[in-house]
């Protein structure tokens, strides 16, 4: 199965959406294919033996509209064409208003007590009146030609979309305009009442209007990917044969040896082979603490080299580099479907024919009552213009593509509109233990001595006999030693005892270091460190013993420390309602020690890596929606299993290539922001979807004439053409209220 990308031009609303979909859906091989209108792109998953790239964008212009390959795509070219468009589209808007103004004011200045001058009043000058008119509204309809020119296709096609709509609306107020204008130079003057001349220019007018504030609005949704892509230098300075050249970023390959001074950004990722220096990485991470690089230390593309000048290797480059894969994460994101929007994309397939049945039928329908051509022409205009499903396609997508790229923002990364929408049901978050609660890296916590030995001596022994160790908890000693800057003795004897310790001799002395089975074995008498020994343990610690020539000296306890955030990332869940648990390999000792730290509901201890899955599936069918955070290799079974699976960013690849949301920072306190910003989405995307709909189950019924039939207000064209215009805008910039999200503190 192949995964392609196509661009599609030509789309103007969400029924030309579900004609794309419609059409490649069709196509033999086709398993997928989801068309969204708000980054105006079609995704297909499709068997390659059956079908090619080519054929699907065959298929895609037949249907009336233009596909290009994602990898074809120039997206400095694409931006431009955007930024033309929106200018276009301003420039007709002026154009239209030039000349609709002075045709409000003649063919309806009347209305409002403004006298005409009388060579193109209504009464004196019925020719002039009528003929100034369609002058005026003639420019309008020509500029706005894109509306009639994709609408009549698309109908032609069987297909009919919002552009549809305005084109048989206008065209037939125009239509009308013409057979009246014949009528009154063939000496029936009455038809000058009988002009429909503003009702087509006005519709335009404010059509265009809203189509400009929608692609201006758009422009801001995908702002996110923009931001990121600026991220990445246009160039990089490399050594070739021992002299420094400047070249284009594309020109940089894996390997070559790139060189970055103070202040620079880095070209590509990499790993330092001379020099030092601090890394601001707070564009991919959100860590704003610029982080310390020496030799072998990974550096990664678009960061920010503060003060020291390094030479690196190229490892990744191009499409590979972390700000390019983060890039495809996040407009794969945004290209995607959320589940919500599939009652949408239903509705939106049967929309404009039924719309344009309805508009026919209630036209006639008036005709036959009140033998008013004029009235009908109304009821058929306004019940046209008003239903654009506009409002209906956009009110997912923009959502999706806000909620994404704010995630991205503050360094979540959501895979999918899927994921996106999952993360707002979570009820039970399940945290891996080591390396995700935990910092995954031993320390000495304590350091307690017995007779006249002081710690630091105490450190110095049992760090000297350890540095032959390969030992995790032996590592930690020998590290804190380090830290203090602690100068290590010679060892002249190490002897491994397994499953218990070592024995050691330093400066003559007899040394035992482990566990209270090595102790008792060599008959060491504890005295009141065992008791400490065993508080120790119920904190969730190892201590290890240490005695001197057969007397005990002291004790060093070691622990999986807890990573700042933990503590406060469970607190935000408990108060978001969600139920916390813990899964380990660990003993329930100290398991419990850890999650009774840290305010854990629920503990799974002593779970094989290959049963974290199964313990997922447990909570799944006690009907609970299940979110898993880990971070290693042994979580990727219980990441896919998960409702939600949440990945560290510091994590094994195959931990984030399961997950469904991947934390840059490693920070637990995104997992709650990735569930509110998940809860936020949705609830805008709820609101979105209330209004478009509402919209126009109020909005039809009234242009149909319902209202009028009991008394009330007859609904112009005009008004119903500002109120789609409206409700398109109104959608967007609802989502756009999305960019004021905060994370939890």
């Amino acid at each position: 199965m192949k995964e392609n990308t196509f661009k599609i031009e030509g789309m103007t609303c969400s029924s030309c959406a579900g004609h794309v979909e419609k059409a490649t859906r069709k196509l033999e091989g086709v398993i997928e294919a989801n068309v969204n209108l708000a980054t105006e792109k079609l995704v297909v998953k499709f068997d390659e033996k059956k079908l090619s790239a080519k054929d699907i964008i065959s298929t895609v212009e037949n249907a009336g509209y233009k596909a290009t390959a994602q990898e074809k795509v120039d997206t400095e070219k694409s931006e431009n064409l955007r930024e033309k468009e929106i200018k276009e589209l301003w420039n007709r808007f002026i154009i239209s208003l030039i000349f609709t103004g002075p045709l409000l004011i003649i063919s309806m200045g009347h209305m409002v007590g403004y006298s005409l001058p009388s060579f193109i009043s209504l009464e004196d000058s019925p020719r002039t009146f009528a003929l100034v008119q369609l002058l005026l509204t003639t420019p309008v309809m020509l500029v706005g030609y894109k509306f009639f020119k994709v609408g009549v296709r698309t109908l032609l096609k069987g297909s009919p979309n919002m552009d549809s709509l305005i084109a048989i609306g206008t065209s037939a107020a125009y239509a009308y305009g013409i057979f009246a204008v014949i009528k009154i130079f063939q000496g029936y003057p009455r038809y000058a009442h009988d002009l429909y001349f503003e009702s087509a220019a006005t519709i335009l007018l404010l059509i265009t209007l809203g189509k400009y504030l929608e692609s201006v609005s758009k422009g801001k949704t995908s702002e996110a990917i923009k931001k990121l892509m600026g991220l990445a230098p246009k160039t990089a300075r490399v050594e070739v044969d021992g002299k420094e050249k400047v070249i284009p970023l594309e020109d940089v390959k894996a390997g070559d040896i790139v060189i970055v001074k103070p202040g620079d950004k880095i070209p590509v990722d990499g790993i330092v082979i001379e020099g030092s220096t601090a890394i601001d990485e707070s564009m991919l991470t959100g860590e704003s603490i610029p982080v310390e690089k020496t030799i072998d230390s990974e550096v990664i593309g678009a960061s920010i080299n503060k003060n020291g000048t390094i030479k690196y290797r190229a490892t990744k480059v191009g499409k590979d580099t972390a700000l390019a894969q983060i890039i495809k994460l996040v407009e794969d994101a945004q290209g995607s479907k959320a589940p919500i929007a599939k009652l949408a994309d239903i509705i939106s397939g049967y929309f404009v024919p039924v719309v344009i049945g309805l508009a026919i039928v209630s036209g006639l329908g008036w005709y036959f009552v009140t033998k008013d051509v004029e009235f009908a022409l109304t009821i058929f205009i306004s019940v046209l213009v008003i239903a654009c499903p506009c409002a209906l396609g956009l009110a997912t997508p923009t959502a999706i593509m806000i909620g994404t790229g704010k995630g991205a923002e503050y360094g979540v990364l959501i895979k999918s509109g899927e994921a996106l929408e999952s993360a707002h049901k979570v009820q039970t978050v399940i945290f891996d233990k080591t390396g995700t609660i935990t910092e995954g890296k031993p320390k000495v916590t304590d350091i307690l001595v017995e007779g006249m030995i002081t710690e630091e001596e105490l450190l110095t022994i049992a760090a000297s006999a350890e540095k032959g160790s390969e030992h995790p908890l032996g590592e930690a000693i020998v590290k804190e030693a380090e830290d203090r800057k602690i100068e290590l003795k010679k060892l002249d004897k190490f002897v491994a005892i397994p499953g218990h310790g070592i024995e050691v001799i330093i400066d003559g002395k007899d040394i035992f270091l482990g566990n209270k089975k090595l102790m008792d074995r060599n008959s060491i008498n504890l005295l009141d460190l065992e008791e400490k020994s065993n508080v120790l343990a119920t904190e969730g610690k190892t201590p290890m013993f240490i005695s001197i020539n057969n007397k005990i000296a002291g004790i060093i306890a070691v622990a999986d420390t807890v990573k700042e955030n933990s503590k406060k990332a469970i607190e935000i869940l408990h108060k978001m309602g969600v139920e916390v648990a813990m899964i380990t390999g660990d003993n329930k000792k100290t398991a419990q020690a850890i999650a009774t730290q840290v305010g854990i509901d629920r503990v799974f201890a002593e779970v094989l890596p290959k049963d974290k899955a199964a313990e997922v599936k447990r909570l799944q069918e006690e009907g609970r929606k299940v979110a898993m955070v880990g971070d290693g290799i042994n979580d990727a079974p219980a990441l896919a299993q998960s409702d939600v699976g949440i990945a560290i960013g510091s994590g094994t690849d195959v931990a984030i290539e399961s997950a469904d949301i991947v934390l840059m920072k490693s920070d637990l306190m995104d997992v709650p922001t990735a569930i509110k910003l998940s809860r936020e989405t949705i609830k805008n995307i709820k609101q979105n979807l209330f209004w478009a709909f509402g919209y126009n189950v109020l909005g039809i019924p009234v242009a149909m004439g319902v209202l009028f039939l009991f008394g009330g207000p007859l609904l112009s064209p005009m008004i119903a053409g500002g109120a789609m215009s409206i409700s398109s805008v109104s959608v967007i910039t609802n989502a756009l209220r999305l960019k004021g999200f905060k994370p939890n503190k």
